[in-house]
């Protein structure tokens, strides 16, 4: 089949089931918001710590991980 003829297909399928078509359209725009927004949050908070510690005196390189509070 040809590029044109799936599209029509495609375009045929939206327009008929345009309930649908709305639906899922938000759901995927709301699913993006919320990651680019959880991403963006991660990122301020990381820099907001970085800069405290980095206010403080302390290198922020200068830290070691703990696991299962081994010190």
């Amino acid at each position: 089949m040809l590029f044109s003829e799936n599209f029509m297909i495609a375009l045929r399928a939206i327009l008929a089931n345009k309930m649908r078509s709305a639906l899922t359209m938000l759901g995927i725009i709301i699913g993006v918001a919320a990651v680019v927004a959880l991403l963006g949050i991660g990122e301020g908070a990381t820099a907001s710590i970085t800069d405290d510690v980095a206010s403080m005196g302390v290198c922020p390189q200068s830290f070691r991980t703990v696991s299962n509070g081994d010190f």
